[in-house]
């Protein structure tokens, strides 16, 4: 049945191509244990050998990230989802994602003018006093050309692919069902949760595609920092924004991985890294909903020390009780307690295992113990992060993707914060805002909203209580009470009873056996062994085999317990 639902007639070419990247990039075991043998040898005929034993001297991790690429735009922006699990994937691994570039050739203007019309209600030449038909950048989903309205405002127009919506649907659903294969069949991919993974993509993703979206995200965040004039968040024109464009200020500023043009222009690299650490960390411990793709190329600095951020398709979510966890997991590292850092993993991980919590704080303890007496401003909290993601990995622990990619941009802000000032602090930076949300937790005032909270919550279940009562009565009365028991191991209680009932079964032929042989013994004539009736004695041979093989089963069982 998966493997019909694989080679489905719509998307038959699309797995041919897949099945066809993958072999030869090595990965032709895996296409043969999802169940696309017939691809397989299809796509081997495609191939030279001589690829395929070119691409098998690569490391694995190269060998992956190239299969990425040459899948595409969909399979690009999976590896780029997969750059943000450090806790999936080792160091080597995560540089080889980091690598995948999202420049790709650019969609002629002649082909896109079309849709640029039905979006924009008019010729693009219309709608802008100026429009440039050659791109500015060109990205798998989008490309951004340059515009200036009829006010003369300088911007910029971020206009989706034509068809990229079909391709990636079609991707998606493919991902999805190989995802439920590999989980099925391999035991060793399904700690990596491909299903949960393609699932966070894929809402990523959709998001991604709705251009309109990116400025929703791009306003809330603007909003967050209305009384901070140093941060700069590109204005968004909505007359013609939609699904598939968006105009937004051009910004001109120095892109943050150009030190010696900050130097030049005369920018404070100390003041910048500060401004950097402490808009993210306001977002994610404050705000809860962050950018989660602060990379050199999405961050500009500008004159008077300000700082710009722009491309605000991938962002992060966090709850209220994400965000206690992760302050709780800030406090427990700077405190060095390894109980309470294994207390919040396995919350995260939503694994609570007794073994694997006494193992994990064991590590954890050793981990810490590196850090004993070392001052706060020299501990690195990205570096401290990513061993933790590799202690997780260890213990074939996974994070929820939105914590994963909390991690993951604490250790890109450190990163940058140290290539702009050698002396940068994250740790230090992060005290002030973990010290605040500790005690606005445990103020008064969020006491008394907590009490308000379960105290409403406690009058509700007292006011529902008598009707669930009469409920229940009614169903006792009635005879339609359900009992449902969820046995751990029943599927093991199941196959012992069915042993027993075949030893019982077999030790009823052995007793047949011996009294029939018994009364064969007795008739006369027939034919004869050493003088005995040879029926008889087949049939006693028999129930002592049967008897070896009844008492050899029951001893091995453990004697039936």
């Amino acid at each position: 049945m998966l493997t019909k639902a694989l080679i489905a007639a719509r998307d038959i070419g699309r797995m041919r191509d897949i099945a066809s990247v993958m072999v030869k990039y090595g990965f032709g075991d895996l296409v043969g244990r999802i169940g696309l043998g017939g691809l397989l040898e299809r796509a081997g005929h495609m191939l030279h050998s001589t690829q395929i034993e070119e691409a098998a001297q690569l490391p694995p991790a190269v060998r992956v990230r190239r299969a990425l690429e040459e899948l595409g735009p969909t399979f690009v922006k999976l590896g780029q989802v997969f750059s943000t699990r450090v806790d999936l994937f080792p160091a080597d691994w995560i540089a080889e994602f980091e690598r995948l570039q999202n420049q790709v050739p650019s969609v002629p203007f002649a082909e896109i003018h079309a849709q640029l019309e039905e979006d924009l209600g008019m010729p693009p030449e219309t709608a802008f006093a100026e429009i440039d038909p050659v791109p500015l950048a060109a990205a798998s989903i989008a490309q951004v050309h340059r515009a200036i309205l009829h006010d003369g405002t300088d911007v910029v127009v971020k206009v989706r692919r034509p068809g990229i919506e079909t391709i990636v649907e079609a991707d998606l659903r493919l991902l999805k069902r190989l995802a439920t294969v590999m989980e099925a069949e391999s035991p060793d991919l399904r700690r990596f949760q491909p299903q949960v993974l393609v699932r966070h993509f894929r809402n990523s993703l959709l998001r991604e595609l709705d251009l309109a979206s990116e400025c929703r995200n791009a306003e809330r965040i603007a909003a967050s920092f209305a009384a901070h004039p140093e941060i700069v968040i590109p204005t968004v024109y909505w007359p013609w924004t939609s699904e598939r464009v968006n105009v937004q200020a051009r910004i001109v500023g120095i892109p943050a991985g150009d030190v010696d043009a900050m130097d030049a222009a005369g920018i404070d690299r100390k003041v910048v890294a500060r401004y950097g650490a402490q808009i993210v960390l306001k977002m994610m411990f404050e705000d809860g909903f962050f950018h989660a793709d602060p990379h050199p190329g999405n961050v500009f600095f500008l004159p008077g020390n300000r700082l710009a951020l722009i491309d605000f398709g991938m962002v992060g979510h966090l709850s209220d009780a994400r965000r206690h966890q992760l302050i709780d997991l800030m406090h427990a590292l700077v405190r060095r307690d390894a109980i309470r850092c294994a207390d919040v993993l396995t919350d995260w991980t939503d694994d609570a295992s007794p073994d694997k919590f006494e193992a994990l704080v064991e590590d954890l303890e050793a981990f810490l113990d590196r850090f004993h007496g070392v001052p706060l401003k020299q501990l690195s909290l990205g570096g401290m992060l990513g061993d933790i993601a590799s202690i997780l990995r260890d213990h074939h622990l996974a994070l929820p993707p939105e914590l994963a990619m909390v991690m993951k941009v604490f250790v890109t802000l450190e990163g940058m914060g140290r290539k702009l000032d050698p002396d940068f602090d994250m740790a230090s930076e992060a005290a002030p805002f973990v010290r605040r949300e500790m005690l606005a937790r445990h103020s008064p005032e969020a006491i008394l909203r907590r009490l308000g909270k379960s105290s409403r919550q406690a009058l509700t279940l007292l006011e529902s209580l008598p009707a669930d009562l009469a409920s229940l009565v009614r169903r006792v009365r009635h005879g339609e009470l359900r009992v449902k028991f969820d046995v751990e191991r029943l599927g093991h209680v199941g196959d012992q009873v069915a042993h027993s009932a075949n030893r019982l079964t077999v030790g009823i032929v052995i007793a047949a056996l011996i009294v029939g042989s018994s009364i064969v013994m007795t008739v006369e004539g027939g034919p004869t062994l050493l003088g005995l009736p040879l029926f008889g004695l087949a049939g006693f041979l028999c129930s002592v085999l049967g008897s070896i093989w009844l008492l050899f089963s029951i001893w091995r069982s453990g004697g039936g317990k």
